[in-house]
């Protein structure tokens, strides 16, 4: 089979297409037929050796795949040949066939397409678990989504209105702004052109916001605290901005507020009855038409290391993903 390796720790484009041995499921295990690979922030660390998991080297990134059921292993019974299915895996995605632990493994629905099952779990696991179980995001609250144009964002954003909250999306040019609004946003800010706090004060008659959602870090950490309301809730969620953020532990003081983390992946091992809650919401919303994942641009096996530099470059508005055959 084809594989879109990296042999030695680097950017995107050290990945090079190699013909490998195919895999083969143990106990526990699922081995798929690869039909789409969605493309996420920690692909670009885990080549780097900057991520927490740190496969052993030559490895394929791409966590998120959808795909077609070739084989089961031992004691597998919820998924068979011939199943579609989508998977988290780590790793292993970029390949035309990739080996997924079982419960990690689920039956797409009917009428869910490939590349909706590959662009699904990461970003609306992520955003779900972040303003349902850390930030207990309340009806009628108002919801900061920084980075909004993003994969994580743009989930925030939906999820958050399916949540009924006010959102306000925050992004850095007006065509990222414009897919927010068509995506639900009621309020928009420029934070290239604008001053960030100023418009927070200005949206939210000074009261401040009762969450933000941020995936970026690095300069708009601290505004952001500093516009939390009373009580309100930080998330960290990501630093795609490149550095993480030094907050003053005064700030969260003074407003009684919350720093709050979220690490989806340790979450959905560690409370996996909750994870599943949290998905079969997530595709009631998407089966029922109200939430979608906006695709930037799909990519040959072969332009996979080019998928994760636009993503590093931030020039992806929602979700890049492979897509086999």
């Amino acid at each position: 089979m084809k594989a879109l390796l990296c042999k030695a720790h680097g950017l995107p484009e050290t990945l090079s297409l190699q013909t490998i041995d195919s895999p083969s499921p143990g106990p526990g295990q699922v081995l798929i037929k690869v039909k789409a690979c969605g493309v996420n922030f920690p692909d670009s660390l885990i080549i780097q050796n900057l991520y927490q998991f740190k496969p052993e080297l030559p490895f394929a990134p791409g966590g998120e795949v959808s795909g077609i059921v070739k084989e089961v292993g031992e004691g597998v019974v919820h998924v068979k040949p011939g199943d579609n299915v989508f998977a988290l895996t780590g790793w292993g995605g970029f390949a035309e066939e990739v080996v997924a632990d079982a419960h990690k493994t689920l039956p797409m629905p009917a009428g869910m397409d490939f590349v909706t099952g590959a662009t699904t779990m990461y970003t609306c696991g992520t955003s779900l678990h972040a303003l349902k179980q850390r930030a207990q995001l309340q009806e009628g609250e108002t919801l900061l989504v920084l980075g909004a144009a993003g994969g994580v964002g743009l989930a925030a954003v939906q999820i958050g209105k399916l949540m009924g909250a006010k959102v306000i999306a925050a992004a850095s040019s007006d065509e990222k702004l414009a897919t927010c609004k068509n995506m639900g946003a009621d309020e928009v800010i420029n934070y290239k052109t604008e001053d960030l706090r100023e418009r927070i004060k200005e949206l939210t008659n000074k009261k401040g916001v009762d969450v933000v959602y941020d995936p970026v870090g690095d300069a708009y950490s601290e505004p952001a605290v500093r516009s939390l309301a009373w009580q309100g809730r930080y998330l960290v969620v990501g630093f795609a901005g490149g550095a993480s953020a030094s907050i003053r532990l005064n700030l969260p003081l003074l407003k009684g507020a919350s720093i709050v983390g979220v690490f989806w992946g340790a979450f959905a091992q560690k409370q996996p009855q909750d994870s599943m809650a949290n998905f079969k919401q997530i595709l009631g919303w998407i089966l029922s038409g109200k939430l979608k994942q906006n695709v930037h641009k799909q990519y040959a096996l072969a332009e996979g290391g080019q998928a994760i530099r636009d993503l590093m470059d931030r020039k992806v508005i929602g979700k890049n993903v492979v897509v086999l055959e």
